[in-house]
């Protein structure tokens, strides 16, 4: 029923009576990576075991082999640019988890701080990209001046935000993307404290920071409802997407499931966008919606770091999610993973895609869906 057999996501997109979305974890443009592109940044950072961000871009050649440094804006993106192409998705939202700043302030205590230079932005543009959260643990980590040059550089290039602002009242603010002939999508942008977030970082009317949840109560889920549905209009589109849980590990709290759950029933919202594990987890379809518990990493420079090797952190996943443009149920979901190396998304061998898609089954079932290979480089949703 929802499965398709196909990547012709294009002719699907195509279509008025549906709209497909691309949605992936986190995207790590900082620190080696900044290093590797055109306008690499000051290298300088302020972590236990590295003052140089040179050292992230010297591990990942020491394991992998050379990068082509300077390397173009497109080629972090790799074989993902061809998968989107062949999708054709009607609007791309990534979490973008760096600063874009030069700021030299950074947030002191924090173990981990990430960068990326303002005139590397071209990047995430070679991606057409639509769409960055901003609601993480990292967006903050070159201090209250960093985010003010990350949301200046993003809006210069009419790249839109949410999750984070100047105050609470732009915090809160979806980003709105208009479709042509097909209507809005609605993207509001969260972040939990269990991600790693520090509560200083929470806006507040006069002061800048992200949107962040007090906790997953029913009072916390009626303002955001009173907020979505005051702005949601027939026909939109709306993502939560959410930035909640640790970096490992497959669990899913009954919490999040039940916050999940009224986002849907009581918030109108459409899709629940999950994110901040280094690895994809468990999916669910409820009341014909999708929950993406956690969309695992999509672009880092971890390449050379032991350690959780059995969750296969390498391995990245592109969500292409396809919405029925009358009731707003999932009308198909492909997934097609890919393998971070040398700093760029490669397609996975085959055997890395039945591995992931075991996985990512096993996690499913219990939720009540089943993921099946559609080829040899294509994952899907099915049900019943």
């Amino acid at each position: 029923m929802i499965s398709d057999q196909s990547l012709s996501s294009e002719a699907i997109s195509k279509n008025n009576r549906t709209i497909t979305l691309f949605l992936c974890g986190d995207v790590m443009t900082g620190r080696g990576i900044d290093q590797a592109l055109p306008y690499p940044g000051n290298p300088q950072i302020h972590e236990p075991y590295m003052i140089s961000a040179k050292d992230y871009l010297t591990l990942a050649e020491e394991a992998n082999g050379p990068i082509p440094k300077p390397v173009d804006f497109g080629y972090i993106w790799g074989d993902a640019l061809e998968e989107l192409r062949l999708a054709a998705p009607d609007v791309r939202i990534i979490n973008l988890e760096t600063a874009v700043a030069t700021s030299p302030e950074f947030w002191v205590g924090k173990g981990v701080h990430y960068r990326m230079q303002p005139r590397n932005i071209p990047c995430l543009l070679a991606a057409k990209i639509d769409c960055c959260d901003l609601a993480n643990n990292h967006v903050l980590d070159w201090g209250y001046t960093g985010l003010m040059m990350t949301l200046s550089t993003l809006a210069d290039a009419n790249l839109k935000a949410a999750g984070a602002g100047r105050n609470l009242s732009e915090a809160e603010a979806p980003a709105v993307i208009d479709v042509a002939g097909k209507g809005r999508v609605l993207v509001f942008a969260f972040g939990d404290e269990s991600s790693g977030i520090p509560g200083l970082w929470g806006a507040r009317r006069d002061r800048a920071g992200v949107n962040l949840l007090p906790d997953l109560s029913d009072n916390t889920l009626r303002r955001i409802a009173k907020r979505i549905l005051a702005l949601k209009q027939k026909g939109d589109c709306v993502v939560a997407s959410i930035h909640w849980g640790g970096n490992w590990g497959y669990e899913i709290l009954r919490e999040q499931r039940q916050f999940a759950h009224r986002l849907i029933d009581h918030a109108r919202v459409d899709v629940v966008h999950g994110h901040s594990s280094h690895h994809p987890k468990g999916i669910e379809l409820y009341r014909g919606k999708p929950i993406l518990y956690g969309c695992g990493d999509f672009l880092n420079d971890y390449e050379g770091i032991a350690g959780y090797e059995e969750f296969r952190g390498d391995l990245a996943l592109m969500y292409f999610v396809t919405l029925d443009l009358a009731t707003g149920k999932l009308h198909s979901l492909i997934m097609t993973p890919m393998q971070i190396k040398r700093f760029r998304l490669n397609y996975a061998q085959p055997d890395d895609v039945h591995w992931l898609q075991q996985i990512l089954d096993r996690e499913s079932r219990p939720l009540g869906v089943k993921i099946e290979r559609v080829d040899e480089r294509r994952l899907a949703l099915s049900v019943g």
